[in-house]
């Protein structure tokens, strides 16, 4: 897994906390830290998380050897 895929990959854990939190309590954190769901800076974060699940879309359709193989030696764990 590559370092983009692996940032796209923590991204998407973020929003998917986010929207339990929003599912639960109904509190969204990210708006909560960067001033409201309208503030500029939420909604690039918002566009980000968004995006991330889109790349991460290509792990869903990779071959499960594809994603257990160790990037440094080519080899299987």
């Amino acid at each position: 897994m590559g370092g983009l895929q692996r940032f796209a990959l923590v991204l998407t854990i973020i929003g998917a906390i986010n929207w339990g939190l929003i599912g639960f309590f109904q509190f969204d954190l990210v708006a909560a830290i960067f001033g409201g769901q309208d503030s500029a800076l939420s909604r690039i974060i918002f566009g980000l998380v968004g995006i991330a699940g889109l790349v991460n879309l290509g792990l869903l359709f990779m071959p499960t050897d594809e994603r257990e193989r160790s990037p440094e030696t080519g080899t299987t764990r």
